[in-house]
């Protein structure tokens, strides 16, 4: 199969990786040229434009946000682009009016398109562990199928509305975000009666909360060290979170634990952690309980 993949960051590029490494015939393209080097010297070919990429059985988009896949959509013609029967497969995380907007505006240029965000770090995705949540017409799904599971542990389909597989993907994140924000709370409570965060965190992750949501995020509570570039910042969670909270006050779903996570992660930027792990948001809690005073 010929691959389009468009977005070389921390997950598109180990994710192109794979599918190179998985011998499909993949051109790339990245706004920063200097990102598709490596992937080249893997057996990718660099595309001029993003349109170049559209040649091909499937061409994957993984861009950082909207306007980003606005951007490039847009500027290059890339629906256009698409052959007859190429797949665009966006696995980014978008809003839901995006999704729909994409979607729609495929089906009116008779092209096809599959929303399949993906939830994992970009760890996961060099080891090709993502899980892959995939929303469009059914045939379009399957012709992209060998693709996604080379990316990903495991293909889950999410029905024909390709924003479902959106509020799938804002739905977890939102519950990553709580989970990660409470974490650092209960933390910091335990360490103001003489308890070692280390040793809270060891006890929960190994027992009532051993999950990868806890699992995580814990070990750099633990050493409070937040600068890691295969990580989640902070500042995408809160872009994350947004998305999430506008798609529920769309339907007018309640979600009060939403609005305080948000307030914890601006807190968390305006003192400078936007670029740091999720998990800086312990620092937050820290600080409220004056722990460092």
């Amino acid at each position: 199969m010929k691959m389009g993949f468009i977005g070389l960051g921390a997950m598109g590029r180990a994710m192109a990786t794979n599918l190179v490494n998985a011998d499909f015939d993949v051109v790339v393209w990245n706004r920063s040229a200097d990102k598709c080097k490596a992937l080249v010297e893997a057996g990718a070919k660099q595309a001029d434009t993003p349109a170049d990429c559209a040649a091909a059985d499937v061409l994957i988009t993984m861009l950082a946000d909207d306007a980003a896949l606005a951007a490039v959509v847009d500027e290059h013609g890339l629906i256009e682009a698409l052959g007859e029967h190429t797949v665009h497969v966006n696995m980014a995380t978008v809003s839901i009016d995006t999704a729909r907007d994409m979607a729609r505006r495929h089906a009116d240029a008779g092209k096809a398109y599959v929303a399949a965000p993906v939830l994992g770090r970009p760890d996961m995705a060099k080891a090709a562990k993502l899980q892959v949540l995939a929303a469009g017409p059914n045939a379009a799904i399957e012709t992209a199928r060998p693709a996604l599971e080379t990316m990903g542990a495991k293909v889950w389909p999410a029905g024909e509305e390709a924003e479902r597989a959106n509020v799938i993907k804002l739905a977890t994140n939102y519950m990553l975000v709580a989970a990660v924000e409470t974490m650092g709370e209960a933390a910091s409570m335990t360490a103001k009666y003489g308890v070692e965060p280390g040793d809270f965190l060891e006890i929960i992750t190994q027992s009532v909360f051993a999950s990868p949501a806890y699992q995580g995020y814990a070990p750099a509570m633990k050493a409070r060290d937040y600068d890691n570039p295969e990580g989640f910042k902070l500042a995408l969670g809160a872009k994350d979170m947004d998305l999430a909270l506008a798609a529920a006050a769309a339907e007018n779903v309640p979600m009060p634990m939403g609005a305080t996570a948000r307030q914890r992660l601006s807190e968390a930027m305006a003192a400078g952690a936007g670029d740091q792990d999720l998990s800086a948001l312990a620092e937050v809690s820290r600080r409220g309980a004056h722990l460092d005073d």
